[in-house]
């Protein structure tokens, strides 16, 4: 890894204004470029906002497939990583919680959201694939939300090279204080326990819907520590520089790394669908 610049986005997005989602990302990017900002994340569909209620009929593949063109449009003017939430539908299949990724090089990949929240199951299709992305020398995963639950998931990242691990959220209910709480909870373990850069952020606002968001992001430490945060009920950016020389010591270090001493022989329950 080398030190490179991150941000983490809180932006509000609603389903009946796609367009005018498109328009506020497109001015968080200009906002986050003007700050060095080399990789630029927002919350979980945040190009498409949440909604529970038949997703796949809030538009068609045509205009998923505009929406994936137009963040790679951004992604290649800006010169920079944008990593953007929707609902991926296609022709045949869908619809997905998704992640588009992509830098000025063309769309990198589109995660899919492989753990669903109890209400998000049977209203979307679970994707099938855990990978990470490499961009100039920096390696990194994408989880969505609920994803977060669930340890394996971090450190099977680590373990395929993740250096830093973006979390975008679409999480509403609480406070922004109470919802900081909560993340931290879980997010200072993924990064203490597997070694790498925790990097998330929520949507903000009230929508259409009915769903209130508050507007948290948090960068956190391969040492658990938090280096940023922000718990508003607005929109806002987060601009972090991950430094290398922090994640080095914690991997040159034999008592704080700890992914070296697994014993996966010993994970079988893991693995078992009836555990």
């Amino acid at each position: 890894m080398r030190d490179i610049t991150v941000a983490a986005v809180c932006m509000h997005s609603d389903p009946e204004d796609v367009e005018g989602n498109l328009e506020r990302m497109e001015t968080f990017v200009a906002k986050a470029i003007s700050q060095g900002a080399e990789i630029i994340c927002f919350p979980e569909l945040s190009l498409s906002g949440y909604v529970l209620n038949n997703p796949a009929a809030l538009y068609g593949a045509s205009r998923c497939n505009d929406m994936i063109a137009r963040v790679n449009a951004l992604a290649k003017d800006s010169g920079a990583v944008v990593m953007a939430g929707l609902i991926e539908v296609g022709n045949s299949d869908g619809p997905y919680i998704s992640q588009v990724v992509a830098g000025p090089g063309g769309v990198m990949g589109i995660y899919r959201k492989t753990h669903l929240s109890p209400m998000e199951q049977g209203r979307f299709q679970e994707g099938h694939e855990i990978k990470v992305f490499e961009y100039d020398g920096v390696v990194f995963g994408v989880q969505l939300c609920w994803e977060a639950h669930f340890p394996e998931i971090s450190t099977i990242m680590a373990l395929q090279g993740a250096e830093i691990i973006f979390i975008p959220h679409a999480s509403p209910r609480t406070g922004p204080q109470e919802k900081l709480d909560s993340w931290l909870r879980h997010m200072r373990s993924r990064a203490f326990d597997n070694a790498l850069y925790i990097v998330a952020c929520n949507q903000v606002g009230q929508t259409s819907q009915g769903y209130v968001f508050p507007g948290v992001a948090v960068v956190i430490e391969p040492s658990g520590h938090v280096m940023a945060q922000r718990a508003e009920e607005e929109e806002g950016v987060v601009v972090t520089i991950l430094k290398a020389d922090k994640l080095n010591h914690i991997k040159g270090h034999p008592l704080r790394y700890f992914l070296p001493s697994r014993r996966p022989e010993l994970y079988q329950t893991l693995v078992s669908r009836n555990h």
